[in-house]
């Protein structure tokens, strides 16, 4: 097998965590919006307690990945067990709810899973990852989120047109029950996969962390000269790192370039929750009924928009080592930001109460355009960029506070997307078309491009460039190009060269 394609199914298997995660973001659409969970749950002010389910999961997964900032000590392994152990207990919960209160618990404890699994996903796969293909691999978070939210999109529908006006329970129950499978099988496998190499070198077992890194990259051949240049690099960030003794939270804000990294990484978690994106995925009903559309079709468009935002993610993965972080993020914020502004026109123009055919399908296919940009662009990115940004004693707190600010942002959503909707209607989208277009302002003056960029030249990066970025044709002085250096040291290809694994992906 070659070492990219080891690289991508040992991705893909940890980004089984993030499945859960879409599958868990989706499904609680159809959950709110079937009869009998309305019966049992919501019979008095159901906006806030249908707001307050969906916003305790993402209250959850604010605690996880708070609680990730401090499991540095027992491995990413480790991590992916304990979050999909939480999750399944937070399944068996929600799906054996019996009252408000058990659906509370377990959507609670479900997303603190989750904040574990979607923090340590995206940092386990760039670690193990060549740099030339490192994008490719931490998007494969965003794939799995997207195929999560296939499934539960299609099932939640099938279980919706099933049992909808029979007063039965399983028209809930199945879907939420269905989510503890995938975690049951994750949990039970991780460890048949490696652990991190850069994790391994930073925790005394460099041996171990060579060996590993042979395994992902050279059929385990250790004499490799890829694997000797990678893992001297590690080595000597990791001993300049323990020079330097930075790996508190404070650390992340007390120099200016790790400053800037943190101001960066929340900027992007902040704005990808402000795109509008999670107001659509939760209450799908809610907003396509605001021009007209009934439950059941809004749920069927809903399963087709989850297929879109799984095309979407594809296409990412296929060409953002061509087209860059930077241009994907800009221009995905430009697109987004126009979609929302037709589809404001859309609603305030033909609300329910003045139904048109012409402006239903208009406002379903900008609804379809904008989930297939924000897949292409700004949904994997904003996990796939924080991963790369810190050295290795701060990755897994950095990644921790943009994962909080994520979830901050999306606990308020999910709370004030139902009241909002009923308050305000259209004009609640003036609040994603204005934070669209600030989102593409900021990340045109403040993002630099990492495309190309081994983890251990991020340090030089924000150290060396400047803060505003455009014009700017800065170059880490420290990376000098594989092919290159194997050239000038006389290097001969073998099974782990850098052409071998892009043979596969490039």
């Amino acid at each position: 097998m070659k070492p990219g394609v080891l690289q991508f199914l040992v991705g893909c298997f940890a980004a089984l965590g993030s499945f859960l995660f879409g599958y868990d973001l989706a499904v609680i659409a159809e959950v709110v919006a079937s009869d009998n969970f309305k019966t049992l749950f919501l019979q008095d002010n159901a906006d806030a307690k249908a707001g307050t389910v969906v916003a305790l999961f993402t209250a959850g997964c604010f605690t996880g990945a708070l609680g990730s900032g401090f499991t540095n000590p027992i491995g990413r392994r480790a991590v992916i067990l304990m979050g999909s152990c939480i999750f399944i207990v937070g399944g068996i919960i929600q799906t054996a709810g019996m009252n408000i209160g058990m659906l509370y618990a377990g959507r609670y404890v479900a997303g603190v899973g989750v904040g574990f699994l979607t923090l340590i996903v995206p940092i386990f796969q760039a670690e193990i990852s060549h740099r030339k293909i490192r994008g490719k691999i931490t998007c494969l978070q965003q794939l799995f989120n997207a195929l999560g939210q296939v499934v539960a999109a299609w099932i939640g529908y099938a279980c919706y047109q099933t049992w909808t006006g029979t007063g039965n329970s399983r028209e809930w129950r199945i879907p939420l029950g269905i989510q503890i499978v995938p975690a049951i099988f994750l949990a039970s496998m991780i460890y048949l996969f490696p652990e991190s190499p850069r994790w391994l070198c930073d925790h005394d077992q460099s041996d171990r962390g060579r060996r590993n890194l042979a395994q992902l990259h050279s059929h385990g051949d250790e004499s490799d000269p890829y694997v000797i240049a990678e893992f001297n690099l590690i080595m000597h960030q990791i001993e300049t790192e323990r020079l330097d003794k930075k790996k508190t939270y404070w650390d992340l804000v007390s120099t200016l370039p790790n400053l800037r990294r943190t101001i960066i990484v929340m900027a992007i978690q902040a704005g990808c929750q402000m795109t509008g994106v999670s107001s659509i995925q939760y209450f799908s009903p809610q907003i396509y009924a605001q021009i007209g559309i009934p439950t059941s079709q809004s749920l069927l468009f809903n399963g087709v928009n989850a297929i879109i935002a799984l095309l979407g993610t594809t296409v990412c993965i296929l060409i953002i080592e061509r087209v860059g972080r930077r241009s994907l993020e800009i221009y995905g914020a430009a697109i987004m930001c126009i979609t929302f502004l037709i589809n404001a026109i859309l609603i305030q123009k033909f609300p329910a109460s003045a139904p048109s055919t012409g402006a239903h399908w208009a406002f379903v296919a900008l609804t379809w355009l904008f989930n297939f940009v924000f897949f292409v662009t700004s949904g994997p990115l904003s996990w796939a960029i924080p991963a790369e940004l810190f050295g290795n004693a701060m990755r897994m707190k950095g990644v921790s506070l943009g994962g909080m600010t994520s979830f901050a942002f999306n606990t308020m959503i999910g709370q004030v997307t139902p009241i909002a909707v009923s308050a305000i209607g259209w004009q609640y989208y003036i609040v994603f078309i204005v934070c669209n277009a600030t989102n593409g302002i900021f990340l045109w003056a403040f993002l630099p491009e990492t495309t190309g960029l081994n983890l251990e030249d991020m340090d030089e990066l924000f150290e060396e460039s400047p803060w505003f970025i455009p014009g700017s044709k800065w170059v880490p002085s420290s990376h000098v190009d594989e092919d290159a250096r194997r050239v000038a040291e006389g290097w001969k290809g073998d099974e782990g060269s850098v052409e071998r694994v892009e043979e596969v992906f490039v």
